[in-house]
């Protein structure tokens, strides 16, 4: 959903702003509505050469507990997704790729108008150091798909789309095609 052209931002903040429109409602009273906005998503599946996929293992200071994701971050003003996602693994883990894919496009909630971009990118090798925020500390970890399923079981994987993705899959019996997918096998 997207916010209606007739809303009115009430609030700016730093991540998010608030909107607000009157809604007519079937008995022809009105009603205030609400939504956010924030600044669209990306999240990187990194698959190395020899078919390990990359996730971080981090800390953040709003945080008390070190959590795991897969790579990701937001899409700066001017920049495309996928910039952002070449940008964010060069930052996050060091790691360039060549060869990238979009494999979902997801608005999350209907509350909010945010676009999370799903990539893959395979073949990652690093580059450079990590260019760490401030308030990020990450470890790179390299998993085979079986480690990579029991994090993302975990409480502490906070990029839980993906893993309700994995799950779906699995129970539709699609895991397979989703594995070639990111290790780009045949059958």
């Amino acid at each position: 959903m997207h916010i209606p052209k007739q809303a009115k931002r009430v609030f700016k903040g730093v991540i998010f702003d608030v909107y607000q429109w009157q809604q007519k409602m079937y008995d022809n009273s009105y009603t205030t509505f609400e939504m956010l906005k924030r600044p669209d998503t990306v999240q990187i599946i990194a698959i190395t050469p020899n078919n390990k996929i990359l996730i971080a293992k981090q800390k953040q200071p709003q945080y008390k507990n070190y959590f795991y994701s897969i790579f990701g971050g937001r899409v700066d003003p001017g920049e495309s997704p996928l910039q952002a996602a070449k940008r964010e693994l060069l930052e996050e883990a060091g790691y360039e790729s060549n060869d990238w894919e979009l494999i979902t496009t997801k608005a999350l909630y209907h509350k909010i108008e945010w676009t999370m971009y799903n990539y893959v990118a395979r073949n990652c090798r690093q580059t450079k150091k990590q260019a760490l925020d401030k308030g990020e500390k990450i470890k790179v970890l390299k998993l085979n798909f079986a480690e990579f399923e029991k994090i993302f079981l975990l409480d502490s994987f906070r990029s839980q789309d993906i893993a309700l993705d994995i799950l779906r899959l699995t129970k539709q019996g699609k895991l397979g095609q989703f594995k070639q997918k990111l290790f780009k096998t045949k059958k």
